[in-house]
């Protein structure tokens, strides 16, 4: 199927993300949001967004008003109607997914295709929540989605050939790189960073090094861009915990589960970067 029309539920730091990528990458592109306000936001970001690329020299002024063009808000799911391509970008809730989708299927065409950008929940039961499982899937893109170029395509027992190509074909379309995978708690890049970064803190609670000197070894010793800490502070404590708890909530294994300190750090308000303090301080 010809991917032209693209909607996405959701606005904010993922949400906002995949609607620029669609519209820069000449989509046109109709996000929903859950109020006015909210719609306003929505838009004022993303042009902000647009404007900073074009005072860095990154985009053109041309380029940016197109951009623009091919972007709408509306607080109405039933404006989606029209629409190829749905991208849910919600909050990680299971049964409001489940909800939304079952509501997308009433409104959107027979051959729309629904798709998640979930981390953490069950794309199976968002697909079984429809009368169209076979176009059902995970479009799992990694933030910040203007720069990261993965994209998971998350095919579950009922998602058809036809519908995992489209979606492929149009993650390629979007510029960005599809990889895929089945619908397994956590995917592919979750199931592997997660269990690292929790055995990072517990080495570091166990009192095996400093946490620069574990950052400066996994930077230097193997590459990375980045030590643990220093991404789990980006990524968010809060966050980790939360797809943590899910991983072993699912597949019960020890590595899945989050290390006493890293609860107690949440509890306390650390959350990382965001919150000002996480294992580093931040300020402001």
């Amino acid at each position: 199927m010809a991917i032209k029309n693209v909607g996405v539920i959701g606005c904010g730091l993922m949400g906002s993300g995949i609607v620029q990528v669609a519209a820069q990458s000449g989509f046109q592109v109709l996000f929903v949001e859950a109020n006015d306000d909210l719609v306003k936001r929505g838009l004022d970001r993303l042009r902000q967004t647009l404007d900073g690329l074009v005072s860095k020299g990154k985009l053109e002024s041309r380029a940016k008003d197109e951009t623009l063009g091919r972007i709408a808000g509306t607080t109405r799911l039933e404006d989606l109607k029209a629409s190829d391509l749905v991208v849910e970008a919600m909050t990680e809730n299971q049964a409001l997914k489940n909800e939304t989708f079952a509501k997308l299927d009433r409104i959107c065409a027979p051959q729309t295709l629904l798709a998640s950008n979930t981390s953490s929940c069950n794309v199976t039961a968002m697909a079984a929540a429809t009368r169209r499982p076979a176009q059902v899937l995970g479009l799992h893109f990694f933030n910040p989605v203007p720069l990261m170029k993965l994209v998971e395509v998350v095919q579950t027992i009922l998602t058809d050939e036809k519908s995992v190509l489209a979606a492929y074909e149009w993650v390629q379309a979007a510029g960005k790189v599809p990889v895929r995978t089945k619908d397994s708690t956590a995917f592919i890049v979750n199931r592997l960073l997660v269990p690292y970064l929790l055995d990072a803190i517990r080495a570091y609670e166990g009192g095996l090094a400093t946490l620069e000197d574990i950052d400066q070894a996994m930077k230097l010793g193997c590459g990375y861009p980045m030590g643990p800490f220093t991404l789990l502070d980006l990524v968010g404590l809060d966050t980790t915990m939360f797809v943590a708890e899910v991983m072993f909530d699912e597949y019960r294994e020890k590595r899945f589960a989050p290390p006493p300190l890293l609860k107690r750090m949440v509890l306390a308000g650390r959350y990382g970067k965001k919150s000002g303090r996480g294992f580093y301080e931040y300020g402001g």
